[in-house]
């Protein structure tokens, strides 16, 4: 079964940052869609908090590969650590996507994580 990934935000090809390009551009284009949420910025990044239909919000579709070291170098990126998400930065969720050709289909998508200790 394949997986796949939605991201929105850095995670957007020629949008990724040094430290997490190289991943990036190895992760294959499935397609484009959305989802419902609200967009808040993060600074320097954006997050989504998902449970409200305010905001469409577009991104990019990838198709996982079979190497886990893939989904473990985007989680090491974005801050999520499944043994503890209570102190993650963003948490990795299944979620419907609606692809652009019109099917809806679960993708990892990483939500902020409103819960999560801050540094203020």
């Amino acid at each position: 079964m394949n997986e796949f990934l939605f991201t929105y935000g850095s995670l957007q090809p020629g949008c990724a940052p040094p430290e997490i390009a190289p991943v990036v551009a190895a992760l294959e284009i499935a397609g484009r869609g959305y989802i419902f949420g609200t967009l808040r910025r993060v600074l320097p990044y954006p997050g989504v908090v998902l449970g409200c239909e305010t905001d469409r919000i577009s991104g990019t579709i990838y198709r996982l590969g079979a190497d886990p070291e893939m989904l473990r170098l985007l989680d090491a990126y974005e801050e999520y650590f499944p043994e503890t998400p209570e102190t993650s930065h963003y948490l990795r969720v299944l979620h419907p996507v609606h692809w652009e050709e019109g099917r809806i289909q679960p993708c990892w998508v990483y939500v902020l994580n409103e819960t999560a200790p801050t540094s203020d």
